[in-house]
C-alpha cells in the first residue's frame, strides 16, 4: 500500500487550489479562512485545526471551511477522521464531486478499493465530465485487477496469461497508479460571485463543468507536470531508486557544483538509510515558458523515522520527447 500512500502524499499536491470552493459570506470570512490556511502552511497545523474548527461551529454550512479540514487532516494522516469530514461534505454537498474524489483517494490508501471505486463513480454522476475522476477510476480498476492477477499466480505459478497481463499493468503504470486528490478549481467563478455563505449548487455545477471541459495547451502541459511531480515524489516516497533517477534529464545539474555521479551516491545513500520515507507537495504553482521549458514551486513535507522536515522547492523542468524531466532542484527552508 506504500503506492497508494505516496500517491495520497503526493496528490495532496494541490489541494490548496481547491479551497475556493465555496462562498464566502463576507471578505472577513474569506481572510479568516486564509489566515488558518496560511498558519497550517507553516507547519501549525494543530492550531491552524483548532482555529478552524471555532469558524466551523459558526458557520456549520461553508463547504470552504469543512472541505480545508479534510485536507488538514489528510495531511497529518488522520485519515479515519479526513474520511468522516469529506462524507460529511458529500452529504450537505451532493453535487460537488471533488470531495467523492478525495474519499476515493482515502479509500484506496486503506485498500478498500470497491469503496473507491464506488465514490469515483458518485463523482462521475454528479458531472460526467470530471476528467481527475474517470483517471482516478482507471486507476482503482488497473489496482484491483493487479492484485486479482497476483492471487491467480499465488495459486498457480505457471499461469502464464496471468504473468503476462500483470506485467501489462506494471507497463503501463510503473509502479503504481497515479490516483489523485482533486486538485482543479471547479468553483472560482462561483466563489467569486460571493453572494452568500451558503453554496448554489448550480452555480457550482455550471462552474465545474466548464472547469473540467476547457483544454487549452497550457493546461496539457501543466496535466503533463503534475503527473511527472507526482511520479517523482511516489517514486521518493517508494524508494524506488530507478524511477526516482529516471525524474531527472539527461542535462540535470546537481547543486554545489557536485558531479552527476556523486549526487546519485550521495542520495542512494540518504535514500536507503530510513526504513519508511514519506514525501507530500502541497502549494503548488506551475509556470510554463514555453512549450518545453517550465518551473514548478512548491512546498515540501518529508518525513524519514522521525518529525517532518518542511522546505520550500524549485524545480526547473524540462521537456524531452514525450515527457517532463528535472534540470534543476532548488531548496530553501
Amino acid at each position: 500500500m506504500n503506492k497508494f500512500i505516496s500517491l495520497l502524499n503526493a496528490t495532496i499536491a494541490k489541494l490548496a487550489v481547491i479551497l475556493s470552493l465555496s462562498l464566502c459570506a463576507s471578505y472577513a470570512q474569506a481572510d479568516e479562512l486564509k489566515d488558518i490556511s496560511q498558519m497550517a502552511d507553516q507547519g501549525q497545523t494543530a492550531a491552524a485545526i483548532d482555529k478552524l474548527n471555532a469558524y466551523i461551529n459558526n458557520n456549520p454550512k461553508n463547504a470552504q471551511a469543512l472541505f480545508m479540514k479534510g485536507v488538514m487532516l489528510a495531511e497529518q494522516g488522520r485519515r479515519d477522521e479526513a474520511i468522516k469530514v469529506f462524507t460529511d461534505v458529500t452529504e450537505k454537498f451532493p453535487n460537488l464531486p471533488e470531495p467523492y474524489n478525495n474519499l476515493a483517494v482515502l479509500y484506496a490508501d486503506q485498500g478498500q478499493f470497491d469503496k473507491a471505486r464506488k465514490s469515483l463513480e458518485t463523482a462521475i454522476k454528479t458531472h460526467p465530465s470530471y476528467a481527475t475522476a474517470h483517471e482516478n477510476l482507471g486507476d482503482i480498476y488497473a489496482r484491483m485487477a493487479s492484485e486479482a492477477y497476483d492471487k491467480a499466480l499465488q495459486l498457480d505459478t505457471s499461469n502464464t496469461r496471468a504473468q503476462g497481463k500483470l506485467s501489462l499493468i506494471k507497463d503501463l503504470f510503473g509502479t503504481g497508479n497515479k490516483t489523485t486528490v482533486a486538485a482543479k478549481e471547479p468553483a472560482k467563478a462561483v466563489a467569486d460571485a460571493k453572494k452568500s455563505d451558503s453554496v448554489s449548487k448550480k452555480a457550482v455545477s455550471e462552474a465545474a463543468n466548464s472547469a473540467a471541459t476547457s483544454s487549452t495547451p497550457a493546461k496539457g502541459a501543466e496535466d503533463e507536470l503534475s503527473a511527472a511531480l507526482n511520479n517523482w515524489a511516489q517514486a521518493w516516497s517508494a524508494k524506488d531508486l530507478d524511477r526516482y533517477f529516471a525524474s531527472y534529464g539527461a542535462s540535470f545539474q546537481p547543486a554545489k557544483g557536485q558531479s552527476r555521479t556523486a549526487w546519485e551516491q550521495q542520495r542512494k545513500e540518504r535514500i536507503n538509510k530510513p526504513s519508511k520515507i514519506s514525501v507530500s507537495l502541497s502549494k503548488i504553482n506551475i509556470s510554463v515558458a514555453d512549450s518545453n521549458n517550465a518551473r514548478v514551486r512548491f512546498k515540501q513535507s518529508y518525513r524519514a523515522d522521525g518529525k517532518p522536515i518542511h522546505t520550500t522547492k524549485t524545480l526547473i523542468m524540462k521537456k524531452e520527447g514525450d515527457n517532463w524531466y528535472i534540470q534543476q532542484e532548488n531548496a530553501s527552508n
